[in-house]
């Protein structure tokens, strides 16, 4: 049986009648996984975090002029407890409980924790959206082969990725900080990178958003770590890399989604490591979260 969180600690703290799982179509599954961070630590409190600011966060949004969270209902799954495993069983555990969601017909948010995680959501949406595309937002490009001893690991989790995906339907955004190992890895296999110095010199155009969303296919799964962010706006991440983008610009590429009718099929958001007497970092990200939804369900 799945037991949600009640309304002092589910997202947007709201009420039963609306965040139960029966009647949710949307369900937001904390993963407070930290096992490889490799410079600040503390992802593993970022879904706490997430959760205790979006009690902040306003219901309405102006652009769509509605409260999605009483149309369509959010439900927060209990934290998942991985009594200590690891690595590829945890991947697993995640795997398994993010399917069994999509199978009841649920619209699937997973909170890390760090990037490692965000194989196993990513599987298992392939595994019922096998057309999907994956829009990775980050200022790295997580394509190590391994990475202090394991592979996996958050500098490795698109690696992981490309053992089952094709790699022509990824499209990456923001990244500034990678080896050259994975430099190469991104040509040999043709993924779609938009590098943040190529955007910012202006290389592909002022409507740059638009050609992110021109290589990808109908459905589009993202998963964004928030280091993608400039640590002006982020500084509650693990690894955070200057040059990095702000807010609004960012949502542009989900409004360009909707102006080319693709569909967003579900989403996970990590690598945030909250910072005590910090807190914009944290009310962002809640709030980015549920402007997703929104966009998600800018139709339904």
């Amino acid at each position: 049986m799945i037991k949600t969180l009640e309304i002092n600690n589910n997202f947007l703290a709201i009420e039963k009648k609306f965040s139960n799982i029966k009647d949710s179509q949307i369900a937001i599954l904390p993963i407070p996984y930290e096992s490889t961070t490799s410079y600040g630590k503390g992802t593993k409190n970022g879904p706490k975090a997430i959760l205790d600011a979006s009690a902040y966060v306003e219901f309405y949004d102006d652009e769509f002029d509605r409260e999605l969270c009483f149309d369509k209902g959010i439900a927060t799954i209990q934290p998942i407890d991985f009594k200590n495993k690891k690595g590829k069983v945890a991947l697993e555990i995640i795997k398994n409980y993010v399917k069994g969601l999509i199978q009841m017909n649920k619209f699937v948010v997973t909170l890390g924790g760090e990037h490692t995680i965000s194989t196993a959501p990513i599987h298992a949406h392939y595994l019922n959206y096998p057309n999907m595309s994956i829009l990775h937002f980050d200022a790295h490009s997580d394509l190590r082969e391994s990475y202090e001893g394991t592979k996996y690991s958050h500098a490795c989790f698109m690696s992981r990725v490309l053992e089952f995906f094709p790699a022509n339907k990824i499209t990456q955004v923001g990244i500034r900080a990678q080896c050259i190992e994975e430099s190469k890895v991104i040509k040999d296999k043709k993924i779609n990178t938009f590098y943040s110095s190529s955007i910012k010199k202006g290389l592909h155009g002022k409507n740059w958003q638009k050609k992110v969303v021109d290589t990808l296919d109908k459905q589009v799964y993202v998963t964004f770590d928030v280091d993608y962010f400039d640590p002006s706006i982020m500084p509650s991440t693990g690894t955070p890399e200057p040059d990095g983008f702000l807010y609004s610009e960012t949502l542009d590429i989900f409004r360009e989604l909707i102006k080319a009718k693709k569909q967003i099929i579900g989403f996970d958001v990590v690598e945030l490591a909250p910072v005590k007497g910090i807190h914009h970092p944290d009310i962002t990200t809640a709030r980015l979260i549920y402007k997703i939804l929104n966009f998600a369900f800018y139709n339904k």
